[in-house]
């Protein structure tokens, strides 16, 4: 296992991170089994570990605070904060200081631990002033419950804000964006990585492997396995969505072709390409099993040449997705027509 430096936290990680939104309620409810590849991944060399106070709404931070006892020193330990804890509850998200230091003790005490090595916002939120949540969260750092603190699925406007905005009014700075990239999605090239690279932030990478598309998993003609997330989860799987399903077909194709032809899986493939861009410190691996783990373990080693990544470039063209709702955030106001129109209300809409 290969280890970077993490951006400007110094902190050292492994090219590979164990991503956790499987364990639990949402994906692998056998405690023990999870419990199980967490011990699985640290063997093998990996010390990164990610997770959020959302999955499984608690549920997998305190499988993980039980994977990690005695261990816990050697794990660079990352959870995110921000998404609708409590549906009954509508101030249980958010990125106010008010839900930020209710969220960190609950985070501190599932986990099991007296300090989060990185602290993430776990999307935009774009009712709260930036400068309010870097005020909360430099908080945290001079408490010693947080050491770093980082984004997630913010756009290159907003991370340069965050930045500007630290730097202008004497705030910790987040130091890691945590991104969905992939060689069947690849918006974040355009512009969000080069700004990581422009303020050495550190990149981690989720859904490398594109929800399993990259797997090869899934192919024309052949019903999807019955364990799978498009079975799990139809209605937010583009499995449904004909025109994406078909271009994605003949795309896993010609990976599947791409892999025998250089003597690599098609996981090998998908993560070797996340982790060739220089600004992605880590790629996450999120299984549910161990055979999934196994299986993407030993893609770390993994080193693609410039004619593979020409190829992969050619099926893709950087910067674009293949299908566009694999950008994870889109501004509010692209949802809301009101937000768009002045005087939306009255009918007026001049001006």
């Amino acid at each position: 296992m290969d280890y970077v430096n993490l951006g400007g936290t110094g902190l050292r990680v492994s090219r590979l991170a164990l991503g956790t939104m499987m364990f639990g309620a949402w994906g692998n409810q056998d405690h023990d089994a999870c419990v199980e590849m967490v011990h699985a991944a640290l063997d093998a060399g990996v010390n990164f570990i990610d997770t959020a106070d959302v999955y499984a709404f608690g549920e997998t931070e305190e499988i993980l605070g039980r994977a990690l006892k005695g261990r816990r020193d050697s794990v660079v330990l990352a959870t995110k904060f921000g998404e609708q804890m409590n549906h009954d509850e509508p101030l249980s998200r958010g990125a106010s200081r008010r839900w930020i230091t209710r969220a960190v003790e609950g985070s501190l005490r599932r986990l099991g631990t007296d300090h989060i090595d990185l602290y993430q916002l776990h999307r935009p939120d774009p009712g709260t002033d930036l400068d309010e949540t870097l005020g909360a969260l430099t908080d945290l750092i001079r408490q010693g419950k947080v050491r770093a603190i980082g984004s997630s699925a913010f756009t290159a406007e907003q991370l340069t804000e965050g930045q500007w905005t630290a730097e202008r009014r004497g705030r910790e700075r987040f130091t890691v964006e945590q991104l969905a990239y992939s060689a069947f999605a690849r918006h974040a090239e355009a512009g969000t990585l080069p700004v990581c690279q422009r303020y050495d932030l550190g990149v981690m990478v989720y859904s490398p492997l594109n929800g399993g598309w990259l797997t090869g998993k899934y192919r024309a003609g052949a019903a999807a396995p019955a364990d799978s997330r498009a079975v799990r989860n139809a209605e937010h799987f583009d499995h449904a969505q004909e025109a994406v399903r078909d271009r994605k077909y003949a795309l896993v194709e010609e990976i599947a072709t791409l892999a025998a032809d250089t003597g690599h899986t098609m996981i090998e493939l998908a993560i070797g390409f996340v982790l060739a861009h220089p600004a992605v410190s880590s790629a996450i691996i999120g299984p549910r099993t161990m055979e999934q783990l196994t299986a993407q373990l030993g893609a770390a080693e993994v080193r693609l040449g410039p004619e593979v990544m020409d190829r992969l470039d050619a099926l893709v063209a950087p910067g674009t997705d293949v299908n566009p709702a694999d950008c994870p955030y889109a501004p509010p106001a692209l949802a809301d027509p009101a937000l768009r129109r002045r005087d939306h209300a009255r009918g007026v809409g001049q001006g």
